[in-house]
């Protein structure tokens, strides 16, 4: 008789760290087998943003019925499932808490491996569903509350070489989308609106030499100055070249940044990751600075971009491998640091 076949790592993972309830299952670190997301949207959009006690709250609601929705999408049970991954941090505390206490629940009731797990690792393993990574390489993570260049030399080791020294690239679209008047959240609604403008306002870049760090606080002050001269003098701004003024004053950074650090770390792979990586004109900024260079550009479709726990199982299949693991003392970090996964004896 031939050998059994190898059977097919499951992995559970669970991600709450915002407000949308997640749960999927991920065969193998590479094959979504479900990817369930409970968005909260409609709920925080009155307010203009996430309120976290409204999305601790549809947390609990919703958690049990997106674990039970995922295992019956991907046809298994808990019985079928190697280790249950959640996202540790960062995020919001009282929602990183349903998660986390959810997943320490699972795993003790059916004596699971529990596996710890990065929100930001996560987006940057969100590609791993997409392509193998090619090592090293270099991840531009742009999110709501996020902008980073991370370098990776290996699997689950990161190195924040860049990363913003106030707004994240998506607060400042969300701060700017209010200006306008546009609903939360306003990413999208800038985008599309910047596809019908041209970026004739001049809006400053921050470049901040001799650093692969972000700043996007005085561009958004800048598109608030400009809006409150104009209506001191009695004049109008195009909303649409306005939102494509800032458009290109974000892109081009973001763009040059990455480039400049593919460059000198030499890296095989690029990786975008993060909901702002949705984003049409920096994902086609991106393919056309990558197109005449000799390295692969990789960028996950629209729904891996924003919160998912495809991203976490993805990750967690990696922490797994290489023995990470966490005991029911787990708790919520909101200011989670990624660099503190590198040390393999993490438990």
């Amino acid at each position: 008789m031939g050998e059994l076949m190898k059977k097919d790592q499951l992995i559970l993972g669970i991600e709450t760290s915002c407000d949308e309830t997640a749960v999927a299952v991920i065969k193998n670190g590479r094959e979504i087998a479900a990817n369930v997301v409970a968005s909260q949207i409609e709920s925080h959009k009155r307010f203009g943003g996430v309120v976290p006690e409204i999305a601790s709250r549809h947390h609990v609601e919703q958690i049990t019925i997106v674990l039970d929705e995922a295992l019956k999408q991907a046809d298994v049970s808990m019985a079928d499932i190697d280790a249950v991954a959640v996202t540790e941090g960062p995020g919001l505390v009282g929602a990183l808490l349903i998660g986390v206490n959810a997943a320490k629940a699972v795993a003790f009731a059916h004596q699971k491996p529990l596996v710890p797990v990065h929100h930001i690792a996560g987006h940057i393993y969100a590609n791993r569903l997409v392509a193998e990574l090619k090592f090293p390489l270099i991840a531009l993570v742009v999110s709501g509350g996020h902008t980073e260049l991370v370098y990776m030399k290996e699997h689950g080791h990161f190195e924040v070489i860049g990363e913003t020294r106030d707004d994240a690239a998506g607060e400042a679209y969300d701060k700017v989308a209010r200006v306008l008047n546009m609903p939360y959240p306003g990413g999208p609604h800038i985008d599309r609106l910047a596809h019908e403008g041209s970026p004739t306002i001049d809006l400053p870049r921050a470049w901040l030499d001799g650093s692969y760090d972000f700043s996007f606080s005085g561009l958004k002050s800048a598109v608030i100055n400009t809006v409150h001269n104009a209506e001191q003098r009695g004049e109008t701004i195009a909303p649409e070249d306005l939102a494509a003024s800032f458009q290109a004053s974000v892109i081009d950074v973001l763009v040059k940044k990455t480039v400049d650090a593919v460059e000198e770390y030499g890296v095989k792979q690029v990786l975008v990751a993060g909901g702002v990586a949705a984003n049409k004109g920096l994902r086609n900024a991106l393919e056309e600075a990558f197109s005449s260079l000799e390295v692969e550009l990789v960028i996950p479709p629209l729904s891996l971009c924003t919160d998912n726990a495809a991203m976490i199982g993805a990750a967690g299949s990696v922490m797994f491998d290489k023995g990470i693991r966490a005991d029911l003392s787990l708790n919520a970090i909101p200011g989670l640091d990624i660099e503190l996964f590198n040390n393999d004896d993490l438990s």
